[in-house]
């Protein structure tokens, strides 16, 4: 494909930034012992309210469920940086996102005792980045820059660079 410089400048730095949020919050998980999406999940009343107590219900599958969110978001954000498996890295984020957003909806009638980030009616932060890395996915920039086109450039034999 073929990006203008300030398109590909664009989504290049919506990737990254984003690739960082996500990188930043599996992190944070993952380096706090005591961390738990236990509290997360009791505040959903959204359409996976069910899914969610099922979760609670069981120690052992939310021991799971905290390893596969924590280690996900690293794995995704890491992908979306670098570039690396790049589209099922987007995918699996804006699927994961959104499952944030369907578990704690900001609609009429649901009250949080987690904070939240503003006065939101059904369109937040959570829904806005799930839709934007569906749509990064829907742009390659990693067949232009990352390590996928690096890859896929060695094994084809097309990759270039000047060694001077």
């Amino acid at each position: 494909m073929k990006y203008s410089k300030t398109q590909l400048t664009f989504l290049l730095v919506l990737r990254f930034i984003i690739g960082w949020h996500i990188l930043y919050e599996g992190i944070s998980k993952v380096m706090n012992p005591q961390w738990t999406s236990a509290n997360f999940l009791q505040e959903s009343q959204g359409v996976l309210s069910g899914f969610s107590g099922w979760i609670l219900a069981n120690s052992d599958l939310l021991t799971i469920v905290d390893f596969l969110n924590a280690w996900g978001l690293v794995l995704i954000g890491l992908g979306l940086i670098f570039g690396f498996l790049f589209k099922p890295a987007a995918i699996a984020g804006s699927v994961l996102v959104f499952i944030y957003y369907l578990s704690v909806p900001p609609l009429t009638g649901y009250e949080y005792t987690l904070p939240s980030d503003g006065s939101n009616l059904v369109i937040n932060r959570t829904l806005i980045e799930a839709v934007a890395l569906f749509g990064l996915a829907l742009f390659p920039t990693n067949k232009v820059f990352g390590l996928d086109y690096f890859i896929y450039s060695r094994q084809k034999g097309t990759f270039q660079y000047d060694r001077k």
